[in-house]
């Protein structure tokens, strides 16, 4: 009876946590285009908190960028998952998706306002601490948030999951965020001399910089309907999720010190 009570007890728990989780769309923009955004915080907290900054796969805004919000919510950050295509655009097509994702690597002016457009906008909310943010990229994601940070972006870190890797030219001292990147082994995806041209670049740099591969990972590990895609190169890895996930919480522990 007693072990019942105690399961009822932490169930009450589990659902009163997550009923303390507030979620919205939000709309911003960025020029003449209207951006799509997804906040979430814990409503039970009242004091202002460092912010993350998550931005999403080249499939858009789905619920890949939108869960992963949420989980930043419930360790206790105001999280905003950004829209980098406009009008919160998704898709299932990889033809389309590259599409999207390759105009905005094409034209990173745009890419950047747009990254800046939702870093203004997290930054702004009542509840963040504006002096404490760092951003988080997956995929497409990934190597935007690298490339905010190769350019200098005030952000205390960044973590890029199975992104693609900058390659050119960094600045000495130009990076000011502390940098994770969570790479699979087995992405086909990120060359090898992509990685050595990444780590000779970073280290140039003099930035504060990790890489962790996981071994038998492939691009997309994050993601559990990666297998869904029908992409051979895709796949899910929960082992890498959820070691990846425990790397990003140590370096925002350090740098956020919560």
């Amino acid at each position: 009876m007693k072990q019942i009570l105690v399961r009822m007890v932490i169930a009450m728990l589990a659902m009163q946590a997550r009923a303390a989780i507030h979620t919205e769309k939000i709309t911003y923009k960025e020029g003449d285009v209207e951006l799509h955004g997804y906040l979430a915080y814990d409503k039970a907290v009242s004091a202002k908190r460092p912010a993350v900054l998550v931005v999403h796969e080249w499939w858009g805004l789905n619920d890949h960028a939108r869960s992963k919000a949420e989980a930043l919510a419930k360790a206790g950050y105001v999280a905003l998952a950004l829209d980098m295509y406009g009008e919160g655009k998704t898709t299932e097509h990889p033809e389309k998706a590259g599409e999207w994702a390759g105009y905005i690597r094409n034209n990173m002016d745009v890419g950047r306002q747009r990254f800046n457009a939702g870093l203004d906008k997290l930054r702004k909310h009542p509840l963040t601490l504006t002096d404490q943010v760092a951003a988080i990229g997956y995929c497409f994601g990934g190597t935007m948030v690298l490339a905010m940070a190769q350019s200098g972006a005030a952000l205390k870190g960044v973590v890029s999951f199975h992104g693609g890797l900058p390659t050119g030219p960094v600045e000495e001292g130009a990076v000011k965020a502390r940098v994770l990147v969570c790479n699979g082994a087995a992405d086909s995806m990120v060359p090898a001399e992509d990685i050595a041209q990444f780590q000779k670049n970073m280290t140039d740099a003099g930035a504060d910089w990790q890489f962790i591969n996981y071994g038998g990972a492939k691009h997309s590990f994050t993601n559990p309907n990666a297998d869904k895609r029908g992409i051979p190169a895709l796949a899910y890895n929960a082992a890498a999720d959820r070691r990846s996930w425990r790397a990003t919480r140590s370096l925002f522990e350090e740098i956020f010190g919560k």
